[in-house]
């Protein structure tokens, strides 16, 4: 956990943090969100019942500092309080529902932790706090064709690597974390791990498009002699010869998405690992019991939103009735 977390945090949320981190093992990406979410918490328990002040979306609100507040405050608050703030960041700060789900998951750990981990509360007051209901939406991928556009225009210095990011995204439907986390030593001969949430691994395993991409792209990777240890043993390398970023990955897709003619769709590597799972499902008939282990889906629920139908199966099927051809039996001009 960096300095600048722990220096403003309070003494129960910095336990909290370090318990995710040491106990629970999350990733340090995990658990700076946990951190972020909880912070925007606090500082509107701050200002409701510390500076009684409404709280609005401005400098004030967003560089004000949680360290100071007291034990005491953070265990003082209910579950009406809870409602009160998931309706400011709803109205102030125009957090859609997927965003306040995320704010009710951080909430329900940190007091969780509070009222089973420690001895400052013996009721947790939030154990009745229901999460936003979350409108289902369809997936946003690519359709088979674009895939191949986007992979066939790949045009940069680094072609080799980014056509390799592209092309694991594609087959794989590996997170962006997932792909900037490979090691040289985590592919073995035609298998990949990979450390997806909650640090849990996953194998998959690499069709020939993979393991030819991975070959060209080894065959022009350079590290710099003065590497660290860490970046010597990464698969993609930035231009200086460092891991690449998840942000500098989601510039690679954008520009590869530029380039193809894709621009201004909303395509991040996300939407690459949507696009991966969907057509694994739709054109290559994958189970999605299978499915699930490749995205490395912890409950198949999350899996189903891959089971979607596309335009073309809905109208193969309108094409498949046997009433499909039949046209009204013109009348005799004379009946």
């Amino acid at each position: 956990m960096n300095s600048e977390i722990l220096n403003d945090c309070p003494e129960l949320l910095r336990q909290f943090l370090f318990y995710m981190e040491t106990i629970r093992g999350r990733s340090p990406r995990t658990v700076s969100g946990y951190y972020i979410d909880l912070r925007t918490f606090l500082r509107y328990i701050k200002s409701t019942k510390i500076l009684k002040i409404i709280p609005h979306n401005d400098e004030m609100f967003h560089s004000m500092k949680i360290a100071d507040i007291s034990t005491e405050t953070i265990c003082s608050i209910n579950l009406l309080d809870v409602y009160e703030y998931l309706h400011f960041v709803m109205d102030e700060l125009e957090n859609k529902s997927a965003a306040r789900a995320r704010k009710v998951s951080s909430i329900r750990s940190f007091y969780h932790f509070i009222t089973t981990k420690t001895t400052y509360l013996q009721d947790d007051p939030v154990k009745n706090l229901e999460s936003p209901a979350l409108k289902k939406e369809m997936p946003k991928y690519l359709t088979l064709e674009e895939s191949l556009e986007l992979l066939n225009s790949v045009k940069s210095k680094f072609a080799q690597r980014d056509y390799c990011i592209l092309t694991l995204f594609l087959n794989c439907g590996m997170r962006v974390s997932e792909l900037v986390g490979i090691d040289l030593e985590d592919i073995r001969d035609d298998t990949l791990k990979l450390l997806g949430k909650g640090n849990k691994e996953r194998i998959v395993y690499l069709n020939e498009s993979c393991k030819d991409a991975i070959e060209e792209y080894k065959k022009v990777r350079k590290v710099p002699e003065n590497a660290s240890r860490s970046n010597k043993k990464a698969l993609f390398l930035s231009n200086k010869g460092t891991r690449l970023t998840t942000r500098r990955v989601e510039q690679i897709v954008d520009e590869a998405m530029r380039q193809a003619g894709l621009a201004g769709r909303g395509y991040s590597p996300h939407k690459l690992r949507h696009t991966a799972a969907t057509l694994m499902y739709q054109h290559g008939g994958v189970d999605i019991r299978v499915l699930k282990e490749i995205l490395g889906h912890t409950n198949i629920g999350t899996t189903e939103i891959y089971t979607h139908v596309s335009n073309q199966q809905i109208q193969n099927a309108a094409n498949k009735s046997p009433l499909s051809k039949v046209k009204q039996k013109k009348k005799d001009a004379n009946s």
